[in-house]
């Protein structure tokens, strides 16, 4: 019988956890209507102003997708590594390094073409996968926290950025590098690039990888229980470098799709800016599930783009969207934590037994 009481439980806090982020969203747009109706004008003007905006037509959900497919590599570096129980807060650097290989190669080899193409996604895979590595080896061989070394190689990313767009590919001296050649650039389908198509399908790949691979449980294993794993004879030093040097990888692949395939086609300041730490609130409101995060960094997609039309319809100020993102980000955050809370479980297992008690006399 407590077995039983034990796994309706269980299902109740599963149930509980999809539902979070749902009523994160709903709780989050709720409070910026709320705000918005203070400002005097009308929240349901502003949100249709909002759908038009990002989904109104074929070109406007091409923007949209095209804003969220840079979040999508960042929310999945993140849900990857942090599966492995590894803080890689480094996913920005890793996505500008990727960028910068790719230019670096493209550029500096004076290439076009579809190999050019080829060679510009491999070399941003590897840069990302270098940079993830670093701070890999850091934690391994000295025992330096991640969390830390990543923050310091993110910035490390930006002026080394700053050094290939200023000086070494500038552009006429302008501060951007020259842009990638035509035959170069990732191809179009459905009005925009084909990195977005990437992305959906590395989200999916990387879903079953960690669900339904004994690779995924040896690293889903070593995240929830390191020593244990240990234990169980689980290369762990191995698994957390592995876990490194992936998202660090798929980081890269995203900064090598922004530049091959969105305008205006080169490195300028502001490549990146924002979208590794995106990556990871993305990340925990999609509770490190892989489609989970695809489907929030939609979201994300809709609100950037969307938040400019709804600006010029009701004439509040973008930092609107910016509330209602850190809102779903602070509800979904609070609402998985408070799972955890002895009360929460207590009631959690008072309606398991609850439901169990009708479905037995049922």
């Amino acid at each position: 019988m407590a077995k039983k009481v034990l796994s309706m439980e269980e299902k109740n806090e599963r149930r509980f956890m999809v539902l979070t982020p749902v009523i994160s969203v709903l709780l989050a747009l709720i409070v910026g209507a709320i705000i918005i109706g203070c400002l005097g004008k009308n929240p349901l003007v502003g949100y249709s102003a909002m759908l038009e905006g990002s989904l109104g037509s074929m070109a406007k959900i091409s923007k949209t997708l095209e804003r969220a497919c840079p979040l999508v590599f960042t929310g999945l570096c993140a849900v990857f590594a942090y599966k492995c129980g590894v803080f890689n807060l480094g996913g920005e650097g890793q996505f500008i390094m990727g960028g910068c290989a790719t230019a670096a190669v493209i550029l500096g080899l004076g290439v076009d073409g579809p190999g050019a193409l080829a060679l510009g996604l491999l070399a941003g895979i590897v840069a990302g996968a270098i940079w993830g590595l670093l701070p890999g080896i850091m934690k391994i061989a000295r025992g330096l926290n991640e969390m830390i070394t990543t923050i310091m190689l993110n910035y490390v990313a930006m002026y080394f950025m700053e050094y290939i767009f200023k000086n070494a590919y500038s552009d006429q001296g302008l501060p951007k590098t020259i842009a990638i050649p035509q035959s170069a650039r990732l191809p179009q389908v459905l009005g925009t690039h084909v990195g977005v198509i990437i992305a959906i399908a590395l989200g999916i790949f990387i879903w079953y990888v960690i669900f339904r691979t004994s690779f995924g449980f040896k690293i889903r294993a070593v995240g929830m229980n390191p020593i244990a794993s240990r234990v169980n004879g689980f290369p762990v030093k191995r698994l957390v470098l592995l876990a490194f040097i992936i998202s660090g990888a798929i980081a890269g692949l995203g900064g090598a799709i922004e530049l091959l395939g969105k305008t205006p086609f080169r490195l300028a300041d502001g490549f990146g800016s924002g979208f590794g730490f995106d990556g990871v609130a993305i990340a925990l409101i999609a509770q490190l599930n892989p489609i989970g995060a695809i489907v929030v960094a939609l979201l994300f997609g809709v609100l950037s783009t969307g938040g400019t039309m709804m600006q010029s319809i009701i004439g509040v100020p973008t930092a609107i969207v910016d509330i209602i993102r850190g809102l779903i980000i602070i509800f979904a955050v609070a609402g998985m934590a408070s799972v955890r809370l002895p009360k929460i479980k207590a009631f959690l297992a008072t309606w398991g037994a609850r439901t169990n008690k009708a479905e037995a006399n049922a």
